[in-house]
């Protein structure tokens, strides 16, 4: 960094930097906030540099990153047979949230998986992530591989979440996996986890799912992002019923505008949330992906208006590389 330049950056934008993600969202009003995905392998990044380049606007409080796991590739080998390969799809996470955070000088969030990462792959990510200064972090258990009918862990690696938070605290502790001591700072890592207002996927009800988000809390989650829903009332219902538990982390919206007549089936199945009958008549009445957007972008701004309004901390919204989606609905609201 030129340090001279440095010296001219704004005494807020220093202050954003040092803070941990949970200071941030108490503070007053309703925060923005937003997730990205590294392009794809072999791909550049001007999309990524473009997308946060516009959305700034909006002077987002933290930028999450995704990470992935590695997945099985299959090519011709000859003679009718196939050679299965690994391969990462996304790679680059790490770099990408150190070049962010250093050019934007906002918050980097990188997710950190327990799926396809051994704990010795958690310890040298959390290493390179200390040495860049980036220190909020949010834990997952993540998704189970695409040839798996259900979450396997990875060898030497974690099956919960509540097993990588371990792993992390042991680290701000000032130790490495096989007991040895960290040269250690006063700063350690900040971490969120997620959560579910209309349960996980493999949870057998809500009750018992809460249960495990108040199991993450009490293992030192500081904060709560849930998974995206289009009902207000689910979350209004899984705050009410968090709060009754004694969970009185911060608990983030996730938000996405519906944006295209695919998403109407792809969404309720991947991300295991129901569309409102309300939204879903409205959608299946369009004629077009133009309609659908247009009908998706408004409840999008009328669902964030009634979040806002509620005095949520922070609204944090799923981009998947569509930032004029983002764009159009945070000008409504911002």
């Amino acid at each position: 960094m030129n340090y001279r330049n440095f010296a001219l950056i704004d005494s807020h934008v220093i202050r954003l930097q040092n803070m941990k993600i949970a200071e941030l969202l108490n503070q007053p009003g309703t925060a923005f906030s937003f997730e990205i995905l590294p392009p794809l392998k072999g791909k550049g990044i001007d999309n990524l540099i473009h997308t946060i380049e516009k959305l700034k606007e909006f002077s987002p409080i933290y930028i999450n990153i995704t990470n992935h796991r590695s997945e099985p590739v299959y090519t011709d080998a000859g003679n009718g047979l196939l050679t299965r390969t690994m391969v990462k799809r996304r790679p680059g996470t790490v770099a990408l949230a150190a070049m962010m955070q250093e050019r934007f000088q906002i918050p980097i969030v990188p997710h950190i998986l327990c799926s396809g990462f051994s704990k010795y792959d958690t310890e040298y990510l959390l290493i390179d992530l200390k040495i860049l200064g980036i220190e909020n972090l949010l834990l997952l258990r993540g998704d189970k591989g695409r040839e798996d009918r259900s979450f396997v862990a990875m060898e030497g690696g974690y099956s919960h979440a509540t097993e990588l938070q371990a792993q992390v605290n042991r680290f701000n502790e000032g130790f490495f996996l096989d007991g040895s001591s960290i040269c250690h700072s006063d700063r350690v890592f900040s971490y969120g986890v997620a959560c579910y207002p209309e349960k996980h996927e493999e949870a057998p009800n809500l009750h018992s799912d809460l249960h495990w988000f108040k199991a993450k809390v009490d293992a030192g989650a500081e904060y709560g992002v849930t998974q995206m829903f289009f009902d207000n009332n689910k979350y209004f219902d899984f705050v009410a019923q968090c709060r009754s538990l004694g969970i009185q982390v911060p608990i983030v919206p996730g938000i996405k505008p519906i944006t295209r007549r695919s998403q109407l089936t792809l969404l309720p199945k991947c991300f295991h949330c129901d569309l409102p009958e309300a939204l879903t008549e409205e959608l299946l009445h369009c004629q077009s992906d133009e309609e659908i957007r247009a009908v998706g972008i408004e409840w999008c701004i009328d669902q964030c208006k009634e979040l806002k309004k509620a005095g949520v901390p922070n609204i944090h919204f799923y981009s998947n590389g569509q930032w004029p989606d983002i764009y159009e609905v945070a000008k409504a609201i911002y």
